[in-house]
């Protein structure tokens, strides 16, 4: 079986890899244009391009796939190269660009898509960040038959994964990399043989994962512990949830709640007492014991190593109050 593969993060590669591996011919990969990156801001490929490109496959990177769209010769181009490839489907896995009806209707099979979510909870951008932040208990993959909406084509397979008290969406991310990568390769092998049954989405249950924006990284102390632990996992590795140490800010990067309650006259924010495994923080109900920091411009660090160089004093409120 021919088969288009439309991708570009590390999510995208992963899946990409698997149906190589697994002996699926792709003729053609689409994604998105290369883009400035680290402290030279020099050109790099996306890693769904490097992975191509390592196994000898074609690469397309249109800025826009609307035929009657901003960049019309680009669509041509990228129409061009797909009807060449001949494909029987086309993978889509994080791609980054909205797909146009031409595009959806071109392989006899159509355009499959690997979402990180249970469908139809956390349609959208963001679906490993925002089960975590929402303290979801379980999420998973969903092998998606595309259609013009966002995200609410059929569901052809689904499997579910827990979400741990400790996943960050770093760690979250590659276990559901891992597991859209062999859902994809399933569901192409039982699709050659019409063995794929598509369940259209349920209406109730809807939810949309709303992209990223770095000004949610601003911890609010206000909040309580649980929920300020689940946005400080759901941020990792972006955007980092931060907070203000006087005039600094520093990101946290680890933490927990204690259980314990907040003593009576604290601040949300104020910093109730310190030791090398953690500082104790006053939220809007319950405490936080904060575990690995980072100054601008400095590593990640463990309280213990982080208070040596900047040490704390109890009483101090973090997020830019005033101490205690």
């Amino acid at each position: 079986m021919k088969t288009i593969f439309a991708g570009t993060p590390d999510f995208a590669r992963v899946a990409l890899e698997r149906l190589l591996a697994a002996g699926i011919e792709v003729p053609l990969v689409l994604t998105q244009p290369d883009r400035p990156a680290g402290r030279g801001m020099k050109l790099q490929a996306s890693p769904v391009k490097q992975c191509a490109l390592d196994h000898g496959i074609p690469v397309a990177q249109p800025r826009g796939l609307r035929l009657d769209g901003k960049f019309p010769e680009d669509a041509a181009a990228a129409r061009a190269a797909l009807e060449a490839a001949g494909a029987d489907a086309m993978v889509v896995a994080a791609y980054g660009l909205i797909l146009p009806q031409w595009v959806l209707d071109l392989p006899r099979l159509g355009c499959l898509n690997i979402h990180a979510s249970l469908l139809p909870r956390w349609r959208g951008a963001a679906p490993i960040h925002r089960s975590i932040e929402a303290g979801d208990a379980e999420t998973g993959v969903t092998i998606m038959q595309m259609d013009a909406g966002l995200d609410t084509g059929a569901m052809l397979l689904v499997e579910r994964t827990p979400i741990a008290a400790a996943d960050t969406t770093a760690t979250l991310h590659d276990r559901l990399a891992g597991l859209g990568g062999r859902l994809i390769v399933e569901a192409l092998e039982l699709a050659a043989c019409g063995g794929l049954t598509a369940t259209p989405q349920p209406p109730e249950g809807v939810t949309y994962a709303h992209k990223i924006e770095k000004a949610e990284s601003a911890i609010d102390w206000r909040l309580s512990a649980e929920a300020i632990d689940r946005r400080v996992r759901a941020f990792d590795p972006f955007p980092g949830a931060s907070t203000q140490l006087g005039a600094e800010t520093i990101k946290v990067w680890a933490c927990e709640p204690t259980g314990a309650a907040v003593p009576a006259g604290a601040a949300a924010g104020q910093v109730l007492a310190m030791q090398d495994t953690g500082v104790d923080v006053a939220c809007g109900s319950g405490v936080l014991r904060l575990a690995v920091l980072q100054r601008a411009g400095g590593k990640r660090l463990p309280v213990g190593d982080f208070l040596r160089g900047h040490p704390l004093a109890p009483g101090l409120v973090l997020g830019g109050g005033a101490p205690a």
